[in-house]
């Protein structure tokens, strides 16, 4: 099979059922910073690391790229808007949100299905992406059901 362009590469990829998290951290002046992702994965158990991959022309490519710290959010069932308010540029993402601050200094989201509070591993060049893989120093899992995203629409488990 040949490649057609990067739209078709984008729709075959959709093929794949992913979880929905927004992965936040801080700015260099404290600002806090989130993005929704669908690439995270977990790579070990021992060590506990996760990665994800962030787009070289993302707006918060220089908070994540030099970030020490960083946490993964995995967005519930019920939390399409909250996928939509991070994935989207030029507005507060955080304005009304009583987001906590983790051990570590990452914004930690009010409601998540779980959480991983992550300190920078590896950081690898990725085509038009960065891999960052993250050490995994604490975590929460609240048990409930993942918002996944599959063919381009959000899906619920169950």
């Amino acid at each position: 099979m040949t490649l057609n362009g990067p739209e078709q590469v984008r729709k075959a990829f959709g093929c794949f059922a992913t979880g929905v998290a927004i992965a936040t951290t801080k700015s260099s002046s404290g600002e806090p910073i989130g993005i929704t992702i669908s690439s995270f994965n977990s790579v070990s158990l021992e060590p506990p690391l996760v990665l994800w991959s962030l787009g070289n022309d993302s707006v918060s490519y220089d908070a994540f790229a030099n970030a020490e710290h960083f946490a993964v959010n995995v967005l519930a069932r019920d939390q399409e808007e909250l996928s939509a308010r991070f994935a989207a540029t030029g507005k507060d993402k955080w304005s009304g949100l009583a987001w906590t601050e983790g051990a570590h200094g990452s914004p930690i989201l009010p409601e998540f299905s779980a959480c991983f509070e992550c300190s920078t591993e590896h950081r690898y060049p990725g085509g038009d992406h960065l891999i960052l893989v993250g050490r995994v120093l604490r975590f929460e899992d609240r048990g409930l059901d993942p918002l996944i995203f599959y063919r381009s629409q959000f899906r619920g488990a169950r």
